[in-house]
């Protein structure tokens, strides 16, 4: 295996090969991978937070902010910065090196709402964070706008692969997901691009999203791998717990596919002890997701002081954001 080689050319045939190891051999072979890439003792501690949350008009049939499921999510309108900017100013002081903003709208409007997230987005940059957003669907422009405003990266997971996509929304399509990577990747943003696994989908669907994410003209320089966090109310609340040995084979062949990725731990780990998280880390994952009221969210989500106590145990350190 030619582990120092970035590709853009997996074929199908070869992910499944690689999906498909011997689970203790794609452990190995994604470990061997990440040390000659990534410090294996650092891990990005990242905070995200909703600062808009709930009334959504997609129909996402695994989230709970979509207006359409009765959830019990409280509908709240858009923070104010002041607020925002003194959680990510704690959200520093408690480690975190990334500070990602999440409103639950289906497009960016080009409005005063927006201009407020502009704001907010250059003053957390002043902070010296990461700065990451997630708000939906946007424009070349305004991807533009917001690169200008400071921000590093954008996430727009593509949840599945295209061949499964519309078993879970409807209300926009695969395309829709792409075109947006596009105008991030093409405003000079970091592209944040990953998926969940848990939604009904096959083997095969997790091996096609896994495709398409190392085929991309530029590997995501930050994947997220999410395990289904299950909000009753939604048409998928009553799915099986992801198995964690599937949450390790995909982290592992992210890792292996996409060696100089940032392979984050994602939505999920509520349900993982910390012998399940410390497999995930030895395939590859290199960042999780907290927040100081132990929510991604609108899900249960380990605390910041839980996770600097497993992080201990582990012999792990917060990645420090360079210069």
């Amino acid at each position: 295996m030619q582990t120092a080689t970035i590709r853009n050319d997996w074929t199908l045939d070869e992910i499944e090969t690689i999906y498909n190891l011997p689970l203790m051999q794609l452990i190995y072979d994604a470990a061997t991978v990440h040390r000659e890439w990534h410090d294996p003792e650092r891990v990005q501690v990242c905070t995200l937070l909703s600062i808009k949350t709930g009334g959504c008009p997609e129909d996402c049939a695994y989230c709970g902010q979509a207006a359409r499921y009765q959830t019990g999510i409280n509908v709240k309108a858009l923070m104010k910065k002041d607020d925002v900017v003194a959680i990510a100013r704690r959200a520093r002081e408690g480690g975190s090196s990334r500070f990602c903003m999440a409103a639950a709208w289906r497009e960016v409007k080009n409005n005063r709402d927006f201009d407020r997230v502009l704001e907010m987005v250059t003053e957390v940059a002043g902070l010296g964070l990461e700065v990451c957003c997630t708000l939906g669907m946007l424009t070349e422009t305004q991807a533009e706008k917001l690169k200008a405003a400071g921000l590093y990266a954008y996430n727009h997971n593509l949840d599945s692969s295209s061949e499964y996509y519309d078993q879970i929304i409807t209300t926009r399509t695969y395309d829709d997901r792409l075109n947006t990577v596009d105008h991030v990747r093409n405003a000079g943003i970091s592209v944040c691009c990953g998926g969940i696994i848990g939604l009904g989908e096959t083997r095969e669907n997790r091996i096609q999203m896994l495709h398409t994410l190392s085929t991309m003209p530029e590997h995501p320089e930050s994947v997220p791998v999410n395990a289904l966090a299950r909000v009753q109310g939604t048409p998928l609340g009553d799915m099986k717990k992801v198995d964690t040995w599937e949450m390790v084979r995909m982290i592992a062949t992210a890792r292996i596919l996409m060696p100089k990725a940032m392979v984050r731990l994602s939505a999920g780990r509520m349900e993982m002890s910390e012998y399940e998280q410390a497999f995930c880390f030895m395939a590859g994952a290199n960042s999780i997701f907290t927040n100081e009221n132990g929510e991604l969210l609108v899900t249960p989500n380990p605390g910041m002081g839980q996770d600097r106590e497993m992080m201990e145990v582990l012999g792990l350190k917060a990645l420090v954001k360079e210069d």
